[in-house]
């Protein structure tokens, strides 16, 4: 699975935080009332931002469980992550960390879960990691919120025609093929909805764009230089006018002349 560096995932915790879909956020307050103890666990936590986000928008004492593959950005979560009193109503949230393969949970794993959650991971697992995941998750009764997968959608302003090439290519290089892998990429979230309800889960879906301005130049910059990039090693005959691109829409960043859209969708399950 693709490791990031903490400077990435620092760089992107205000965009991220903005584009949440806070719509569905009271549906997983009125299920967590019914549960005696609320265990979180957070899935590919990154640097923990997820968690930082969401505990203090979710009432009573929390035990928050940070997963990752990585033991440097889970140390970093860790030391990042707020003590107690940082829940909604100022109840206590406990926060632990277990390095983990979080394609090899079962049922068993996260028996006594309240809540899965995980952002910006969907579009890294293949299609057979996906089901498995989601069936452990229904077995175990838990509700489950993925967020900031995404899409396949992204609109820079002011357009131009080879926006459309690079993006396209993009999307082909999140979908490709990699250490055996077939990676779902923009096509996640709809095969996730669609795993969830076979299993007789109630889905539900919102939008979670990041919308990026002058003030966010930084971000900007380096998510071009990402997307740019990604498109490019797709496919090697962009790459002479990709770095022509790269460069313009750089120097519209850097004036403040640029503003993009990049979409991703939240997706949130209750059990039935």
């Amino acid at each position: 699975m693709t490791k990031y560096a903490p400077s990435w995932l620092s760089l992107r915790e205000d965009a991220d935080a903005a584009a949440r879909a806070t719509g569905l956020i009271e549906p997983i307050r009125s299920f967590l009332k019914t549960q005696d103890e609320v265990v979180i666990r957070d899935l590919g936590c990154g640097t923990g931002s997820l968690g930082r986000w969401l505990a203090r928008r979710l009432p009573g004492r929390q035990r928050w469980i940070l997963h990752d593959r990585d033991e440097d950005l889970l140390t970093h979560a860790l030391a990042r992550t707020s003590r107690p009193g940082h829940a909604v109503d100022g109840s206590e949230v406990d926060v632990v960390i277990e390095q983990c393969d979080v394609t090899e949970l079962r049922a068993a794993d996260l028996a006594g879960t309240s809540l899965v959650a995980a952002s910006a991971l969907l579009d890294l697992l293949t299609a057979e990691e996906l089901t498995k995941l989601a069936e452990a998750c229904v077995e175990a009764g838990c509700a489950v919120l993925f967020t900031l997968s995404v899409s396949g959608r992204v609109v820079l302003s002011p357009k131009e025609k080879f926006d459309v090439e690079i993006s396209d290519a993009f999307n082909a290089h999140q979908r490709r093929v990699t250490g055996g892998r077939w990676l779902l990429g923009p096509d996640a979230v709809d095969v996730a909805f669609g795993v969830f309800e076979r299993l007789g889960a109630t889905v539900r879906r919102a939008p979670s764009p990041w919308r990026l301005g002058a003030d966010q130049a930084a971000l900007t910059g380096e998510w071009l230089t990402g997307w740019v990039g990604a498109a490019c090693e797709q496919r090697p005959e962009l790459a002479s006018e990709g770095d022509d691109y790269l460069r313009w829409r750089l120097a519209q960043c850097a004036a403040g002349e640029l503003n993009a859209m990049i979409h991703h969708e939240d997706l949130l399950v209750v059990p039935a």
